[in-house]
């Protein structure tokens, strides 16, 4: 994403008229959440700029002016680049012995347009419902996509949800256990820290989360799947490429100006053909 991100974090930037982890603080507030912790690093203080209160802006704009409205958010820093894991360690705590939500920052998930609950909302359900240790968002992804992602084995049905068997970080796709990819959402609930503060470094040398839940599985925990619903989908600003496709989407189906930049999008395919 460089040069782009040199000083800003790419969670910050925008698809349209918001940055990229507006979109998911939104989605975890419409899910019922009110308090939030961001781990961040090096060179994101952006982030906390944009969530913080600027009165006089919001008095002349609005609501508009004030993502972080109805919420309580704090922020720590992790010290180094050594994975999800290691930056849920600092997680550790934040919520006792209940489960805590967890929404990666640069992928945005979709409300499903039917107006049904998202995916947060029905993970929350999945694993209370379940007594797990933790429930994860997932959706089938094509072959050569497979080894992008987190992936889960298939067990036994729970409604619209499943029983995780296993969980592998980024396989082969001719050894993966399926096509079923985690979506960064989840509710971990403590054997999962618990876990985290046991295991090692491992692919890349970093703590990975996925070795984490596999540790609670060995050990007796339940681990939920919940898929994605029929239109639900996640939208990421890893990638210059997923970036721009994310910001095209969005800008194309503007309330506001959609159908105008539809017109020129149009025109301008046809004089490109």
């Amino acid at each position: 994403m460089l040069p782009a991100t040199r000083s800003l974090p790419k969670e910050m930037l925008p698809l349209v008229d918001k940055p990229a982890v507006q979109y998911v603080v939104e989605e975890l507030r419409d899910a019922g959440i009110d308090r939030i912790l961001f781990v961040t690093g090096r060179r994101k203080r952006a982030i906390e700029d944009h969530f913080d209160a600027d009165p006089e802006l919001e008095r002349a704009v609005g609501e508009a002016a004030s993502p972080a409205s109805g919420l309580r958010i704090v922020y720590t820093r992790q010290r180094q680049p050594l994975g999800v894991g290691d930056a849920l360690r600092y997680a550790d705590g934040f919520a006792g012995q209940s489960g805590i939500v967890v929404a990666f920052g640069d992928a945005i998930i979709s409300r499903p347009p039917d107006g049904t609950p998202g995916v947060v909302s029905r993970l929350i359900d999945a694993y209370e419902a379940a007594d797990a240790s933790a429930a994860v968002a997932v959706r089938e992804v094509p072959a050569e996509l497979v080894s992008r992602y987190g992936i889960v084995a298939v067990g036994a049905a729970r409604g619209a949800a499943f029983e995780v068997g296993d969980v592998v970080e980024k396989p082969d796709p001719d050894s993966a256990p399926s096509r079923m990819a985690i979506m960064g959402r989840y509710v971990l609930g403590p054997a999962v820290f618990e876990a985290l503060a046991r295991i090692q470094p491992g692919i890349g040398g970093e703590i990975q989360l996925s070795d984490a839940l596999r540790q609670v599985i060995r050990e007796g925990g339940r681990v939920i799947a919940v898929p994605f619903s029929e239109g639900e989908r996640r939208y990421d600003v890893g990638t210059l490429e997923s970036y721009c496709a994310a910001f095209l989407e969005y800008a194309l189906s503007d309330d506001r100006f959609g159908a105008e930049l539809r017109a020129r999008a149009a025109a301008l395919l046809d004089a490109h053909d």
